[in-house]
């Protein structure tokens, strides 16, 4: 894993069908990324998120 990789390590996931996750964006901070997933709780309720601590990037 690059050093940049290790920057961006907590990540907003989604529940997809099937039990399956995808990440739809990375942050640098846990603030950063808890900030975001209120936005999209706010605007998209019906739609499970989580903030979750990602080692497994690959940008």
């Amino acid at each position: 894993m690059t050093y940049r990789e290790r920057l961006n390590c907590w990540a907003i996931a989604r529940l997809l069908p099937e039990q399956r996750w995808i990440v739809v964006a990375r942050f640098r901070s846990r603030s950063d990324a808890e900030g975001h997933f209120q936005f999209l709780r706010q605007r998209m309720p019906q739609i499970p998120f989580k903030v979750v601590f990602d080692l497994t990037s690959t940008n």
